[in-house]
């Protein structure tokens, strides 16, 4: 454990989220774990909640020489708000988490582990499973792509990675431009930009994340904001010579199709089966 090298965490939090799924992330990340981080920088991405507030504040004072809490005047999205913890990582190695989500008691290891096996990879990351209300009530289960060239081939038809579980190098992410300000899409932005610039791609073959869904993870998935920046995403790749015209009008006529067209209870259903499907 003790030649594993130092790593930073890299998470948000703003004003709708739930003071008791943040301890549980927060737990997750740091008591729980068998290789806990050195940092956590938590980018506070506007005025929050007193409780909210109250939680971070105990957080702070508890663990002061872990974090690193950045607190910012106005809410700036979450593209905004990582690119400002990416800049402010220590450590070369930044692992992302989501505020509500759960890791897995040896996550950090395994993504350590295989960053020193593999120098050559850039990035990466792993399954998650979907839960509602407790880690046990499992709802659904993306499974990603493992290898390198797998990855770069399923880049040019769905995001490739499970954002909530991935471990990158600094230099790479800054090397692109960092995360940027693309509203839905900041991380397969980035992945994009960082295929373009030819970053080596992985996934670990297990579950590094639990979770956190509900009914309204399916109404943000959906609606004409949702699919113009999916739009937008597939012309920047087709601009960049990623995917042909043909993939370029069938990526977008498939996402007109799930995303405007559909009912929340239908869009469930399907992002539901595809998130079970074994590549």
């Amino acid at each position: 454990m003790k030649t594993l090298p130092a790593y930073s965490v890299c998470t948000s939090v703003y004003k709708n989220d739930n003071p008791m799924h943040v301890k549980e992330a927060f737990d997750s990340m740091l008591i729980k774990q068998t290789v806990p981080p050195s940092e956590i920088v938590l980018v506070v991405d506007g005025p929050i909640s007193k409780d909210l507030h109250s939680l971070i504040t105990e957080y702070n004072q508890q663990y002061s020489s872990i974090f690193n809490t950045i607190f910012l005047d106005k809410n700036q999205g979450l593209g905004n708000a990582l690119k400002i913890g990416v800049e402010q990582a220590r450590y070369e190695y930044i692992a992302r988490m989501d505020s509500d989500d759960i890791c897995i008691p040896n996550r950090f290891e395994q993504q350590l582990k295989f960053m020193l096996a593999h120098p050559e990879c850039d990035i990466v990351g792993g399954y998650i499973e979907e839960f509602i209300t407790q880690p046990t009530n499992v709802v659904g289960k993306r499974v990603v792509p493992l290898s390198n060239k797998d990855l770069h081939r399923y880049l040019k038809y769905r995001c490739p990675f499970n954002h909530m579980t991935i471990m990158m190098k600094k230099s790479a992410a800054l090397s692109v431009g960092n995360y940027m300000d693309w509203h839905y899409n900041e991380d397969y932005y980035l992945w994009i930009r960082m295929a373009l610039a030819d970053c080596t791609f992985a996934n670990i073959n297990n579950v590094l994340v639990k979770v956190r869904v509900g009914k309204e993870m399916y109404q943000r998935r959906g609606g004409w904001k949702y699919y113009k920046s999916e739009y937008e995403l597939q012309k920047y790749m087709l601009t960049h010579h990623i995917i042909t015209y043909p993939l370029f009008l069938y990526n977008s006529t498939i996402r007109f199709i799930v995303q405007v067209m559909m009912p929340n209870t239908l869009r469930g259903w399907i992002f539901q089966k595809i998130a079970r499907k074994k590549h």
